[in-house]
C-alpha cells in the first residue's frame, strides 16, 4: 500500500473516531496478554469494538478483548486499547501497527505499552515486573519498510532513548514507594507463535536479552517514528533461561501468572500517568 493510502486510511479512522468523542486525548495505552482487566480501573467515557472502526484488525488471540476504551487514568485523559494485533496472527506489520498511528493522529503524544513476556535473567522470578529500557528487534518485517512518508516521520529515526528515560526512573520510584520489585531490562521481540525452544531462549540471553515476546516492538518503532514518548513495563509471565529455572510454558500459563500481576502493573501504570 501507498503511503498516501496510509494517511486517508489513518485519517478515515480518526474522522469516525472524533464523531463519538468530545474531548481530547494525548496518553495512549497499550494492554497485553492477560491484562486485559486492566480496563475495568478505567473511567470510561467511550468503548468502541475494534470491529466498529473503519480499517481496523480484529484481535484473535484469548486474552485480547478487541476494543479502544476512551477514558481516565490518573487524572489523565488515555486512549486505551484493550487487545492488540500481532504479525503472527497473519496480519501485515502495517496493520499491527496501525492503531499507534492513529493514536498519533487522535492528538496522543505518549504511549505506554505492557506485555507478558518470558524471562531470560536469572534475577527474575515468575510474576516479576520488567520496566524495558532497551530492545532488540528479531521480527522478520520491520514496520517502516517501503517508501517513506515525511508526514509520518523520518526516514531513520534514531532509537536512542526510545524508552523514555525520564518515565523510567519515575516508574522506578513509584514501584519503591509501593513495595514493589521491579527489575529493568531489554526486551527481544520475535515473531512467534511458537514458545522459544531452550537454544533460543539461551541464545537471546547471550546475546543481551533479559525477556522475550511477540509484541511491542514494532509499536515502539512506529510510536518513535512519530515522535511519541514511550514507556514499556513487562509481566515476567514465564522463565525460559537459565535451565534450572525454565517452565513448561503454555498460553494459559502465561494468562494465569499475567493476570496475577496485573494489580502490580497497573498501580505502576496509573501514578505514571499523573507525574507525566
Amino acid at each position: 500500500m501507498s503511503t498516501v493510502n496510509l494517511i486517508e486510511k489513518i485519517e478515515e479512522s480518526v474522522k469516525y473516531l472524533k464523531s463519538k468523542i468530545n474531548q481530547e486525548y494525548k496518553y495512549g495505552i497499550v494492554l497485553g496478554s492477560g491484562l486485559g482487566n486492566f480496563a475495568n480501573t478505567i473511567k470510561t467515557h467511550v468503548q468502541i469494538p475494534y470491529k466498529d472502526i473503519p480499517n481496523f484488525p480484529i484481535s484473535t488471540v484469548l486474552g485480547h478483548k478487541g476494543s479502544l476504551i476512551f477514558g481516565e487514568v490518573g487524572g489523565k485523559n488515555i486512549i486505551a486499547m484493550s487487545g492488540r494485533f500481532h504479525y503472527y496472527e497473519g496480519y501485515s506489520m502495517e496493520e499491527v501497527v496501525f492503531p499507534i498511528r492513529v493514536m498519533k493522529f487522535m492528538g496522543v503524544e505518549n504511549v505506554l505499552i505492557s506485555n507478558a513476556s518470558g524471562g531470560m535473567n536469572a534475577a527474575f522470578e515468575v510474576g516479576d515486573l520488567m520496566i524495558i529500557t532497551d530492545h532488540i528487534y528479531l521480527q522478520p518485517e520491520h514496520p517502516l519498510r517501503g517508501k517513506n512518508n515525511e508526514q509520518l516521520g523520518p526516514r531513520f529515526p534514531n532509537m536512542n532513548d526510545a524508552y523514555n528515560p525520564v518515565y523510567i526512573d519515575k516508574a522506578k520510584e513509584i514501584a519503591a514507594k509501593n513495595d514493589i520489585n521491579v527489575h529493568t531490562g531489554v526486551y527481544v521481540g520475535v515473531q512467534g507463535p511458537t514458545f522459544e525452544t531452550p537454544a533460543e531462549y539461551k541464545a537471546f540471553a547471550m546475546m543481551g536479552g533479559d525477556a522475550v515476546g511477540m509484541s511491542t516492538t514494532p509499536e515502539v518503532v512506529v510510536a518513535r517514528h512519530m515522535n511519541m514518548e514511550v514507556f514499556a513495563i513487562s509481566v515476567i509471565s514465564d522463565m525460559g533461561y537459565p535451565p534450572e529455572k525454565a517452565d513448561r510454558v503454555s498460553h494459559e500459563f502465561v494468562l494465569e501468572k499475567a493476570a496475577a500481576a496485573e494489580p502490580k502493573m497497573t498501580l505502576i501504570i496509573s501514578e505514571l500517568l499523573k507525574e507525566i
